[in-house]
């Protein structure tokens, strides 16, 4: 008894979760609206959990446990963390506008701490059945989040289109899965990279499994040219359900890439280190420029996303613990700054009216000059503006490139970047030299308001000493591999 509970140690944290989302169905359903409060603070009160015990376990060298499927080591704990806490932001940052638009409801709150357990999963994975079943779990709790807003034709479109091509990227993912599975005979990480390192005479077969594993990672992070989802689901969806698929996700699709690249993969970086570079420069070069033109905020963001994807891509295709670590570093960054982003829009929004367009933000300085300058560190640190933080995400993944010889793509992605900056400050110079559209004033709740002021002061106070995050991520990429 005691040894089968030791095998499921390293799984306290998603067992809590699933225990605390089943308890939530029950209270939601027992409970009138009056009380709908309850299901947020039980959420809450999950995330804390949740990281106690990750943060009482927190692993100092891998654990396989499981049979083979599950792995704890300090590069799931740090990500388990930072999920939580990205969740946890969302659910702050989401109440008022969840109340105004009647979405208040257990059904998000349910749907979300799914998700966050099919991120887990992901990020514990030491396996292609497990890697699969997170993906599937986050997948459809997404799905059915976009499409939460029932009388709402354009977020019901954005959740076809999204199911519908998710479909066909896991069947890609799927397909790759099991070619290289024909090839090397398991469906374990450890064992598939033990079954590569002598070569392979099915050169042919794995190559192709690689080729269709590639395009599934690429769509779930939004890379060019399978980007085409990002912009009509993050417009689509209540900007509540874009904030959440903008952020913690993210997380957990680069913790899938590094699991399958950079582990199982990773005697075979010669070729994927090729796609990935197309990938990259496709991302950052569409993203940016198609994000000029955007006069909607969260397309401009979701075209973002992609760019920012495409400088993430740089840290992975360097195939190096420094490279991973630099990626992971520039992921984690990604997450705070795009929270902080559609937080914004959603502190600006108010019944009956989205804050989603680019004139909404003219003249925010005089409406709330505190509120404009943390949208300002926020475009600063996504254009690459020091002292911000996402200056260093950026250098530290040029600098991964410049190490293998890449220095074309480094100058590349330089230039992308500054073709970015514009679309950047072009939000600032509305903010600040504009006369206001609306002068309502913004009625935002005060817990939202001081997230979002930790949030913009987080962006700059990493940008001055990015040092203390940096090591955290290298040594979790190092203790891991």
């Amino acid at each position: 008894m005691r040894h089968a509970l030791m095998q499921f140690a390293p799984a306290f944290p998603e067992i809590f979760v699933l225990i605390m989302i089943s308890l939530i169905l029950v209270v939601d359903a027992a409970v009138d609206d009056g009380k709908r409060f309850l299901a947020y603070f039980l959420s809450l009160v999950t995330l804390a959990g949740a990281s106690f015990l990750t943060l009482r376990d927190f692993s100092t060298l891998p654990v396989l446990t499981l049979g083979g499927l599950f792995i704890d080591d300090p590069l799931s704990d740090v990500l388990k963390l930072f999920l939580y806490l990205s969740v946890a932001i969302v659910l702050v940052y989401s109440r008022d506008y969840l109340r105004q638009r009647g979405l208040y409801k257990g059904e998000f709150f349910v749907l979300a701490l799914f998700a966050l357990l099919g991120m887990m999963v992901m990020v514990s994975a030491s396996h292609f059945l497990t890697l699969y079943l997170g993906l599937e779990l986050l997948s459809l709790s997404l799905y059915a989040m976009v499409a939460l807003q029932r009388d709402s034709s354009v977020a019901t479109e954005a959740a076809m289109k999204y199911f519908v091509l998710g479909a066909l990227a896991s069947g890609m993912l799927l397909y790759g899965m099991s070619m290289v599975y024909g090839v090397t005979g398991s469906l374990g990480l450890g064992d598939i990279a033990i079954a590569l390192q002598d070569g392979t005479d099915l050169r042919i077969p794995l190559v192709f499994g690689i080729v269709f594993i590639v395009a599934g990672l690429a769509f779930k992070l939004g890379a060019v040219p399978f980007h085409m989802w990002i912009p009509d689901v993050y417009h689509g969806a209540p900007t509540a359900m874009t904030l959440f698929i903008g952020s913690a996700p993210k997380i957990a699709a680069f913790a899938f890439v590094i699991r399958i690249l950079g582990q199982g993969l990773e005697s075979q970086v010669s070729d994927w280190r090729g796609m990935l570079v197309i990938l990259a420069v496709l991302s950052m070069a569409l993203g940016n420029i198609a994000a000029i033109a955007q006069s909607n905020l969260k397309r401009m963001l979701a075209y973002s996303a992609i760019s920012h994807m495409g400088f993430m891509l740089l840290g992975i295709l360097a195939g190096s613990q420094n490279g991973y670590g630099s990626a992971m570093f520039y992921v984690l960054v990604y997450a705070l700054m795009s929270l902080g982003g559609f937080g914004m829009i959603l502190l600006l929004s108010r019944a009956g009216f989205e804050a989603d367009r680019l004139e909404d933000f003219k003249g925010l300085n005089r409406r709330s000059p505190w509120l404009a300058f943390m949208m300002l560190l926020l475009m600063f640190s996504m254009a690459g503006v020091p002292p911000t933080v996402g200056f260093y995400a950026k250098l530290s993944v040029l600098q991964a490139v410049v190490e293998i010889g890449y220095v074309w793509l480094a100058v590349a992605a330089v230039l992308f970047s500054l073709i970015g900056a514009f679309y950047y400050l072009r939000i600032v110079k509305l903010m600040y030299f504009d006369a206001p559209h609306d002068a309502a004033p913004i009625k935002a709740s005060p817990d939202a308001r001081v997230v979002m002021s930790v949030n913009g002061l987080a962006i700059l106070a990493l940008g001055i000493m990015p040092q203390p995050l940096m090591a955290v991520c290298i040594h979790a990429i190092r203790a891991s591999f």
